[in-house]
């Protein structure tokens, strides 16, 4: 279970996650973490707490595939996407449509949008994609006003100060667009985060960190940690 099933439970949680932030900003996109809400939800909702309530109708969320081998990017073929809190229209440009349904770091997403008063979300799973492809799902996507969500863990079970020194050297290359140092992104959500390269070149933006923070931090188990952190564009 990723997030509480229950809605009164789910509302409150994301309400209090959504608390974490101290300033609204001028937001366009969010790269943030999707590990079960005890873990990294709070990294989530900081992200989300910059974003202005109700100041975006639409959402473009991309998380890498988990569970199917895929060299492409698909969307949802349901026409409504639900979560305990109510359901949210999809909407597509061309993208080809195939059961999403199943990838947590999508639709753990959803609840964050609910609550900023999206009304319609893109959900976009990014498989194996070639250079040329991101460009082109950069190219696709930065013609949509919306807010863009990019999902994605840092390194997997490394020790504790190990994955601090591995993690900042991600976010390192992140904030500083250094497509020459991208493969040495240690990161589950490689290839949303190549598109999102792309997408804040052709907006001549760049990431900047919010919070980092492992699972270490959460559970004091330090022996083998997941890296997560939050970005704002």
């Amino acid at each position: 279970m990723w997030y509480p099933l229950n809605k009164h439970d789910l509302n409150e949680t994301v309400t209090k996650f959504l608390k974490t932030g101290k300033h609204k900003k001028p937001v366009s996109g969010l790269i943030v973490p999707h590990a079960g809400y005890e873990y990294s939800g709070a990294i989530a909702g900081t992200a989300f707490s910059l974003v202005k309530k109700d100041s975006i109708k639409k959402a473009i969320v991309l998380g890498p595939s988990h569970y199917v081998h895929l060299f492409e990017a698909i969307t949802t073929n349901l026409p409504y996407i639900k979560t305990p809190l109510g359901k949210i229209k999809s909407f597509n440009t061309d993208f080809i449509r195939g059961d999403i349904e199943q990838e947590h770091s999508i639709s753990n997403q959803y609840p964050f949008l609910q609550k900023l008063g999206i009304q319609e979300i893109m959900p976009l799973m990014i498989g194996k994609i070639t250079e040329e492809q991101a460009q082109e799902i950069a190219k696709n996507i930065s013609k949509i006003k919306a807010l863009y969500v990019f999902s994605t863990d840092l390194s997997h079970f490394l020790p504790y100060d190990s994955a601090v020194s591995r993690d900042k050297e991600s976010i390192k290359i992140l904030e500083n667009l250094d497509f020459n140092r991208f493969k040495y992104i240690d990161a589950c959500g490689h290839f949303p985060l190549l598109v999102m390269m792309h997408l804040c070149k052709l907006k001549k933006t760049k990431p900047k960190l919010i919070i980092y923070k492992n699972s270490g931090d959460i559970t004091n188990d330090h022996s083998s940690v997941v890296g997560y952190a939050s970005l704002y564009f």
